[in-house]
C-alpha cells in the first residue's frame, strides 16, 4: 500500500526520519522531528520550499496554532474565568509539560516546537494551506487522567513536579539521537509494556487521530502532495495507521469521534468527598449528643487542622498574607462543600491582590521553565497558591476527620 517516492526532494539524504507513502492517487511524506532541533527547523524550511507539496500538515491543535500564531493571547488569559471554570490545575500542568521543552530549548539556544512555527511561517510564505491534524490538548490530557488509575495520578502529579526541578543539561547530540528509528521504537515499546495506560492515549491515540485527520483532507480531493510535519515518536504509528485505515475504508469521522471523547468518571470517586462530609457531619452530631463541651472541641480541631494546613500550603506559595488569613477561614467551610474547593477561594483572593501584569503573561512559560521562576511570576504562584491551597486543605480533612474518629471512639 506505501512505497518509497522516485523523486523525493534532495533532502531524502538527510538524517531526519522520513518516508513517503503512496495511498492511491495521493503522496504523503512523513517528516519525523525533533521538537527543539535546528536540524529538523532546517529540513522542513528545505522540503516545503522544494515546491514539491501542495499542502502541510502540522502536529497541532488549533489551541497550540493560536499560540504560536498569536503569541499575545496569553497575555489576555482571564484568571478568574480559569479558576471559575476549575481550569486551573489543567493551566499548571500544560506549564509543567512544556517547562522540560523549555529548558532544553534554551540550552540549545532555539524556541520550542521552532519546526512546527518554520512549517507556518514557509507555507505561508509559499501560499500552501496548513493542516492542524493533532487533536486539543486538554482533550489529550484529560484522557491521560481518566485512563490512569487514581492511585497512580500521583506519579503523574510527581513526573510533572520533578519536570520542573530537574536541572540535568541535554546535549544537542541526545536531542538527534531521539530521531533514530530504532531506539524511538524501541524506547516506545519498553513504554507501552510499563505504562500502557499512558502510552494509549499519549502517542498511540493520537498517531490514529492524525493519521484519519490527514485521510480525511486527502478525501476532500483537493490535495495531491502532503507534507506531514510530526514528531518522530509518532513515524511508526502513522505509517502503519496510514496505509491501513485507507485500505480498510475506515470512517475517518468516526475514529476523530470517538477519540475526542472524554471517559466519563467513575460515579463511586464522586461519593467519596460527600461520603467523607456526612461521616464528619455525624462527628460533630455524636459528640454534642455526648455534651456540648466535646461537639464544640471537635469543631475547634476542625477548623484548626484543616485551615492551618491550608494556610500552611497558601504561605509555602508565598501568597498575600490577606490569602494566608483567608485559607485558614475558608478550608473548613469548604471542605465542607464538595462544590467548591479551598483553592478556588484562595486563588481567587491571590489574583485580586496580587494582579499579574502583562509582563507576567508575557515571560509565563520562560519564568516556568525553572522552579524559582514558579514564585516569582505572579500568574505562575496564582497557579502554586491553588494547588499548595487545595492540598493542604486535602490534608486537613482527612487528619482532622481522624483527630475527630479517635475522640470519639479513643481507637
Amino acid at each position: 500500500m506505501s512505497s518509497n517516492s522516485q523523486d523525493q526532494p534532495p533532502a531524502q539524504d538527510s538524517q531526519e526520519p522520513i518516508e513517503t507513502l503512496r495511498l492511491g492517487e495521493v503522496t504523503v511524506t512523513l517528516l519525523g522531528t525533533a521538537h527543539i532541533s535546528h536540524a529538523s527547523t532546517e529540513k522542513v524550511r528545505e522540503l516545503i520550499t522544494s515546491g514539491n507539496y501542495d499542502a502541510v500538515a502540522v502536529e497541532l491543535c488549533p489551541s497550540r496554532h493560536n499560540a504560536i500564531v498569536n503569541p499575545d493571547a496569553l497575555a489576555r488569559m482571564d484568571l478568574f474565568q480559569v479558576i471559575r471554570e476549575k481550569k486551573t490545575a489543567m493551566v499548571a500542568a500544560n506549564l509543567a509539560l512544556g517547562a522540560y521543552q523549555q529548558r532544553m530549548a534554551d540550552q540549545l539556544n532555539i524556541l520550542p516546537g521552532a519546526e512546527m512555527r518554520m512549517a507556518i511561517d514557509c507555507a505561508g510564505e509559499a501560499h500552501l494551506p496548513v493542516l492542524l491534524i493533532d487533536r486539543e490538548i486538554a482533550v489529550t490530557l484529560k484522557r491521560i487522567y481518566r485512563n490512569v488509575p487514581w492511585w497512580q495520578r500521583i506519579n503523574l502529579l510527581a513526573g510533572l513536579l520533578s519536570s520542573v526541578m530537574s536541572r540535568r543539561q541535554i546535549s544537542a547530540e541526545e536531542i538527534e539521537r531521539l530521531k533514530e528509528g530504532d531506539m524511538l521504537e524501541s524506547t516506545f515499546a519498553q513504554f507501552a509494556e510499563e505504562a500502557r495506560e499512558l502510552f494509549v492515549p499519549l502517542i498511540d491515540e493520537r498517531d490514529r487521530y492524525m493519521s484519519a485527520r490527514i485521510l480525511q483532507e486527502l478525501h476532500s480531493g483537493q490535495h495531491k502532495n502532503i507534507l506531514v510535519v510530526i514528531g518522530a515518536g509518532h513515524m511508526k504509528g502513522m505509517r502503519e495507521y496510514l496505509p491501513r485505515f485507507e485500505e480498510e475504508k475506515q470512517d475517518t469521522a468516526a475514529i476523530i469521534a470517538g477519540l475526542d471523547e472524554i471517559p466519563r468518571p467513575s460515579t463511586w470517586p464522586k461519593l467519596i468527598p460527600w461520603i467523607i462530609v456526612g461521616l464528619i457531619l455525624a462527628g460533630f452530631a455524636i459528640g454534642f449528643s455526648q455534651s456540648s463541651e466535646l461537639g464544640w472541641s471537635l469543631i475547634a480541631d476542625w477548623v484548626v487542622i484543616n485551615g492551618a494546613l491550608c494556610a500552611l500550603g497558601t504561605f509555602i506559595a508565598r501568597s498575600h498574607p490577606i490569602t494566608v488569613v483567608s485559607a485558614f477561614f475558608a478550608a473548613p467551610i469548604t471542605s465542607l462543600n464538595p462544590t467548591i474547593g479551598a483553592g478556588m477561594v484562595t486563588a481567587a483572593i491571590e489574583t485580586y491582590l496580587h494582579r499579574p501584569s502583562v509582563g507576567d503573561f508575557s515571560r509565563l512559560r520562560k519564568d516556568t521553565s525553572h522552579l524559582k521562576g514558579w514564585w516569582k511570576n505572579r500568574v505562575a504562584r496564582i497557579l502554586l497558591v491553588f494547588l499548595f491551597s487545595t492540598i493542604g486543605s486535602a490534608l486537613g480533612t482527612y487528619l482532622a476527620g481522624f483527630r475527630i474518629i479517635d475522640r470519639l471512639y479513643g481507637f
